[in-house]
């Protein structure tokens, strides 16, 4: 089962959209302001969808929610390849949120599944930082493919329609997931079934103070990851410009070629990081004898990295700024196997999907008003100053990230 759930993650990862996301989004005409709000739509949809995705999968099966969750995200794809007509392109996000709201949490859950009945519980930060290490292995792989197909397409459009072969694939392997990994699925699946699960599951999490916390973080630390990720892509593309002016004086590259020259090679770095920095996460856990410990420590580190990137994106360093980025990723995938772990500690195998689902939530909850914030607040000094348009992103970072380290010391401990 653990190469199933290695190749779920290599091809729900072959997103060829997402290191062009934003440059595509603007190529249709958008300002960061409306970009914004349609990463705040999108995630405001995955929180009104995200715990009772998981109450139906503890109840009907996650099976089929992973399967829901694969054919909502086809029909995105179809959506944002064909239009640029700003109502389409929020159909076609509501349709992501359904896939993201119907996977996250509930793969989770069945891997966890899984490694109870193999009697294997003290691995789960290496089992699932393996896993997801193969997931940043596919990202590494589809973003060489992407830039190949918007160089050669001179176009954002069809990385979208190209994804939907790979979600095709993970739904065939599903399919041949055993029944034993549903979970507490039971005979009676009811409507009435699924609320009172979802109710006694939403109590336990929130009278738990450590379910609380953990919660919290989440919001804090992927809650600005989420918003805030996507803006290297404008900083790579301003960087190749000028590189290839430099290099190339004559030349007749459209601007997504000249963006997919840096974007694929930066990328491709960052992911096979991203990767290591997954499938060893279990080893810094080692290190500091605890996830609650080593979670602290991420988030010194994390401060530390805003607060080097505030004068570099004040000042516009360009390459600074990347570099900052790329260690911004290396630390949220160091992060999530022990975010995830931690959960799976203090939560039962019955509300598994739906606890992790709640975390979702509150992740999806904190992107929605930080995304469209930021959008705002970027448009706004990239018009009237001072300094790049791009430093709010480092001073709100660094803001929540030493607030979270300040309070860690009254986090719950095992």
């Amino acid at each position: 089962m653990l190469r199933r759930f290695c190749l779920y993650g290599f091809l729900k990862n072959q997103q060829y959209y997402e290191p062009f996301f934003l440059l595509a989004l603007v190529d249709k005409g958008l300002s960061y302001s409306v970009i914004g709000l349609l990463y705040g739509f999108r995630e405001i949809m995955i929180n009104l969808f995200e715990i009772p995705s998981g109450a139906v999968a503890d109840v009907y099966g996650r099976r089929k929610s992973m399967i829901l969750s694969f054919t909502a995200y086809i029909v995105s794809f179809a959506i944002f390849g064909l239009s640029k007509n700003v109502w389409l392109l929020f159909a076609a996000m509501f349709f992501f949120a359904i896939g993201d709201a119907f996977r996250t949490g509930t793969h989770k859950a069945m891997i966890f599944t899984w490694l109870r009945l193999q009697g294997r519980e003290k691995e789960r930060t290496k089992v699932y930082g393996i896993t997801r290490s193969w997931s940043k292995i596919g990202s590494a792989m589809s973003v060489v493919l992407a830039g190949i197909l918007v160089f050669a397409s001179k176009s954002y459009v069809y990385i979208f329609y190209f994804c939907i072969i790979p979600y095709v694939l993970g739904i065939v392997n599903f399919i041949f997931y055993p029944r034993e990994l549903d979970g507490g699925k039971g005979k009676d699946a009811s409507l009435r079934a699924t609320v009172d699960h979802l109710r006694e599951a939403f109590t336990v999490a929130i009278r738990e103070s450590a379910i609380r916390r953990l919660v919290a973080e989440s919001m804090g630390f992927e809650g600005v990851f989420k918003a805030a990720k996507d803006y290297i892509q404008p900083v790579i593309k301003a960087s190749a410009v000028l590189l290839i002016g430099s290099c190339f004086a004559d030349n007749d590259w459209t601007e997504p070629q000249q963006a997919a020259v840096l974007i694929g090679p930066v990328f491709f770095v960052l992911y096979l990081l991203s990767a290591a920095a997954s499938r060893n996460a279990h080893r810094l856990v080692s290190l500091y004898g605890h996830e609650d410990r080593t979670a602290r420590y991420l988030w010194a580190i994390n401060a530390l990295v805003f607060a080097a990137l505030l004068p570099v994106m004040y000042c516009s360093i360009e390459w600074a700024v990347i570099l900052g980025f790329i260690a911004l990723y290396i630390i949220q995938n160091f992060w999530r196997p022990v975010l995830i772990a931690r959960f799976d500690a203090h939560s039962s195998e019955s509300h598994g999907a739906t606890v992790l689902s709640i975390e979702s939530q509150g992740k999806s909850l904190a992107t929605a008003l930080i995304a469209p914030f930021l959008g705002f607040a970027v448009d706004t000094v990239k018009t009237h100053g001072p300094g790049g348009e791009f430093w709010p992103i480092a001073a709100l970072g660094l803001l929540v990230a030493v607030v979270m380290f300040a309070t860690a010391s009254g986090a719950h401990s095992r």
